[in-house]
């Protein structure tokens, strides 16, 4: 096999795409996804020291990333330990909704 073959066959198993794209689209959007979170967890620091309160709705986008990530991770692989810990984080996503709601309507501070 000459250099033309190799390349050849390479494109045809990755259908057209540039993997070292693709692995960089992923790279930087785990390092977003850490930069966010930490982002969100200084919102709730500065919101707590300056406020006395937190955002509850900071908290609800914190597990639903989270609920994003690993439902994602086991549609992709099928484990199931990737569906528990989905499902975990969003049943916490949603209680941090349901206390956002009820923060937003004053029902709590």
């Amino acid at each position: 096999m000459d250099k033309n073959e190799i390349l050849a066959l390479s494109r045809e198993e990755n259908k057209g795409k540039d993997v070292a794209d693709i692995e960089a689209q992923h790279r930087g959007a785990y390092a977003a996804y850490f930069v966010g979170i930490l982002l969100i967890i200084a919102v709730d620091i500065i919101e707590g020291a300056v406020f006395n309160r937190i955002s509850y709705g900071c908290n609800m986008a914190i597990f639903m990333m989270a609920f994003t990530a690993f439902i994602t991770k086991y549609s992709i692989r099928r484990k199931k330990h990737e569906l528990f810990v989905a499902l975990m984080y969003f049943a916490i996503g949603v209680m941090w909704l349901v206390l956002w709601i009820f923060q937003l309507c004053g029902v709590i501070r």
